[in-house]
């Protein structure tokens, strides 16, 4: 009886931790699953994720694994399935979208600006430019930093007679986009000779890879001049100065004046979250603005993988923004947090 009786006991407690193996398995590989979250893309958004990424791990134990390498090439990562989530300054068109593996979201997860900024010896911040101007240096038609247009705009300047160095990207690029948008806007022969998107032919310059591409070719070229995100200005102490805006106004990139310019495209992007907003409206408002979006699917394959990036995602848009700030970014309004949050509670997983 005392024999069977302990039989039984044996019997049970084998079954219990056998059980108990099978679960912290099973468990254990889902851990594993969404133990690193992938995304690949925009390099307007890298210095935000990559502040948040030990932020993140610390808080929630996932690693964001990020790759910058321009808008263009995360949308192909994206499309390809290869990472968990694109991130792109250039918001998909339509006819993109029909070509995605499926229904795909746009998620705003930063926004900033863009600066002209310049490596003029002597010259320190505050170089005022105009629309215009700006577009006839990329078009090649100023090709002096004394040029009397420059001058006019500049009189306590000592602008030194020296060639202009266009720099731009040499990939497929959201900030691109953003900027050529704007020159679009602004120009009319931009308009009519280069156009507007990821990738344009330059009609002068040299390329440079990725935001911290084009960075380093202003860094090292004395006459240099290009357009990039405006936290890699900072970081980099690069100058940059006010530009004209559609108000007449000279105004700097400031958060207050970045903000005004992304106010006025609040009510179409609740239309449409694609909705782009330069050379915006408003006494205040600084002339290069726009959004970086994360692509997620809305109907994802790994379920597991879907949870945790819609978890980072939606810590992303909400404390995540107090993060961004101090890189420069420009806290979004509450109006597009609730778009965000709302196509995020679209995913099904």
């Amino acid at each position: 009886m005392i024999t069977r009786m302990i039989k039984r006991q044996w019997i049970t407690g084998a079954i219990c931790a056998i059980s108990s193996a099978i679960v912290m398995l099973t468990g254990g590989a889902v851990r594993s699953q969404a133990q690193t979250i992938t995304g690949a893309g925009s390099t307007f958004a890298f210095p935000a994720i990559a502040k948040w990424t030990p932020i993140y791990k610390h808080l929630h134990g996932i690693n964001i694994n990020y790759q910058p390498i321009g808008s263009g090439a995360g949308i192909s990562q994206y499309k390809a399935g290869t990472v968990d989530f694109g991130a792109t300054d250039a918001p998909l068109s339509n006819s993109e979208m029909k070509r995605m593996p499926g229904p795909t979201l746009h998620i705003p997860i930063v926004a900033g600006a863009e600066v002209l900024s310049y490596n003029l010896p002597g010259v320190g911040a505050g170089l005022r430019l105009t629309g215009p101007i700006i577009a006839d240096i990329f078009l090649g038609k100023i090709k002096s930093w004394n040029d009397p247009r420059i001058r006019k705009l500049n009189p306590y300047m000592k602008l030194p007679n020296l060639s202009i160095q266009v720099m731009h990207r040499s990939d497929a690029s959201g900030t691109t986009f953003i900027f050529t948008h704007y020159l679009s806007a602004v120009s009319p022969a931009w308009a009519r000779q280069v156009g507007a998107g990821k990738s344009v032919s330059w009609p002068v310059g040299q390329g440079g890879p990725g935001n911290p591409g084009v960075t380093n070719l202003i860094r090292h070229a004395p006459g240099g001049i290009g357009y990039i995100e405006l936290a890699y200005a900072l970081q980099n102490h690069l100058p940059y100065g006010p530009i004209e805006n559609r108000s007449g106004n000279f105004v700097l990139p400031t958060t207050a004046n970045n903000q005004a310019a992304l106010s006025t495209g609040v009510a179409r992007m609740e239309k449409d979250i694609r909705s782009l907003v330069v050379n915006a409206p408003g006494i205040n408002s600084y002339p290069i603005v726009g959004y970086s979006y994360a692509l997620i699917a809305e109907y994802p394959k790994n379920k597991v993988k879907a949870r945790e990036t819609v978890n980072f995602l939606r810590w992303a848009v909400s404390e995540g923004q107090h993060y961004a700030a101090e890189l420069k970014y420009v806290p979004m309004a509450p109006a597009v947090v609730h778009l965000a949050l709302e196509n995020l509670n679209k995913v099904k997983d």
